[in-house]
């Protein structure tokens, strides 16, 4: 009996040994195969947000909470398509640290807004003065809205194709007027994609690409999501719509598996002024954090603006056609609130109260 013990004293801690050697050898692997996926990305190190000198005034940051702009432009490599106009999508997504949580900020890319330099203009016109958009725009979001901004991620239309086929399709719900919206459109391409249905379903990268992109009325019909958005109300929801998707798809997929989806993605369709580190960062802290769930706001918020034909800015005699008017002090106010103080309230929207300058999330 006593041989016994002693035999089993000596075998436990090698077997201990055995398995922290293991897992030693894999954590090693791990991260040895993060820094190349990471050492992959397109960064522009040229123009990175944290060299900016921004003009004059009280910007809101907080360590513990980080914000990077994510735009979304039409760049495609589709045959005879060689297109790469002006944002169709510009957001702020928001790592809450301090309440541990994630949001997504939509910003309206028709809302006019004073651009440093070049006065009035609709925010996405910040691609087109010949300076370097993405840094443009994160001087007008800061100056408009009090807000400085961590980094920056740039993507093409291609992306949003690669990174929903490579989760297996997202599930979304469309209505009657959307699934006959993009069965009569050239939004889906291929053509032989354009079969979907009303209801909930899984779409693929080319149907989830073609439903994010709905905006505008054809052929007689009037696209409505099912909470009743239309125009470019409904195309920002729908946005965010897929990236929740994408996020509650991406939670029963391997680890290696995304990791090969990182590498593709960073390497093909990104631009970013964020380093491998800062992303490896990041990821981990949502690990941490332990949520996938993703609140959203768009800005300008419902009530608060208006809309007007035929705009022309202060001293300009150019026509900028129809454009949104936001109520910059209820917009700025709601905006900064959500970001820096929104605590979440699951199943529940944040709303805005207006009078005192202050906002009142959702209870």
């Amino acid at each position: 009996m006593k041989k016994t013990k002693k035999k089993n004293r000596r075998i436990v801690p090698k077997v201990l040994f055995g398995l922290a050697l293991c897992a030693s050898i894999f954590a090693g692997f791990w991260i040895a195969r993060t820094q190349i996926v990471f050492s992959s990305v397109n960064q522009n190190k040229d123009n990175a947000f944290k060299e900016v000198k921004l003009p004059k005034g009280n910007y809101k940051s907080d360590n513990n909470i980080v914000n990077i702009l994510v735009i979304g432009n039409d760049y495609r490599k589709e045959t005879g398509y060689t297109a790469a106009g002006l944002p169709d999508v510009i957001m702020i997504a928001t790592l809450d640290k301090k309440h541990k949580n994630l949001k997504l900020t939509s910003l309206l890319r028709d809302q006019i807004v004073e651009i440093p330099g070049h006065g009035q203009n609709r925010l996405n016109s910040c691609f087109g003065y010949g300076e370097d958009g993405p840094t443009l725009l994160y001087k007008t979001i800061a100056q408009n809205f009090n807000i400085k901004l961590d980094g920056y991620v740039e993507v093409g239309f291609d992306a949003v194709k690669a990174i929903v086929n490579a989760v297996g399709g997202v599930d979304i719900e469309l209505t009657e007027s959307e699934a006959a919206y993009l069965n009569a459109t050239n939004y889906i391409r291929p053509a032989k994609y354009r079969n979907v249905k009303a209801g909930k379903h899984t779409l693929n990268g080319a149907q989830a690409l073609g439903y994010s992109r709905i905006r505008k009325t054809a052929k007689g019909i009037t696209p409505v999501t099912p909470n009743g958005k239309m125009d470019d109300y409904g195309r920002t929801w729908r946005q965010r719509n897929v990236i929740n998707a994408i996020f509650n798809k991406a939670k029963g997929t391997s680890l290696p598996k995304l990791m090969d989806l990182a590498q593709t993605i960073l390497s093909k369709y990104v631009t970013t002024d964020l380093s491998s580190q800062d992303i490896i960062g990041y990821m981990k802290d949502v690990v941490m954090m332990g949520t996938m769930e993703i609140y959203q706001l768009q800005i300008p918020m419902d009530n608060y603006f208006t809309t007007q034909r035929d705009y022309y800015a202060p001293g300009s005699t150019t026509n900028l056609g129809s454009v949104i008017l936001p109520d910059m002090t209820a917009n700025t106010a709601a905006l900064n609130d959500f970001i820096f103080k929104y605590k979440g309230t699951e199943g529940q929207e944040y709303t805005y109260t207006s009078g005192s300058g202050t906002t009142t999330p959702a209870q």
